[in-house]
């Protein structure tokens, strides 16, 4: 795992409780890095929706494209 995600991604239950905040309508903002932790942050949640949502890979990537157009998942990265 990427030490960008090492803090954030480390636990079961940080992931387990962010799963079900999203699933409770929250919004999720990432601000830093474009070329490094922006695309971690992306797979991650990915891999969340994956493996605490029950979804397919292509689901998950289709979940995380719905959470962007609905703007509640939003990069400010550079």
């Amino acid at each position: 795992m990427p030490t960008t995600q090492v803090t954030i991604w480390s636990s079961r239950a940080t992931c387990a409780r962010l799963w079900q905040w999203l699933q409770d309508g929250a919004h999720f903002y990432v601000r830093g890095d474009a070329a490094r932790m922006a695309k971690d942050v992306d797979q991650a949640l990915k891999d969340i929706a994956t493996i605490h949502g029950g979804l397919s890979p292509d689901e998950a990537a289709a979940y995380v494209r719905r959470l962007s157009a609905d703007k509640r998942y939003l990069r400010d990265v550079y």
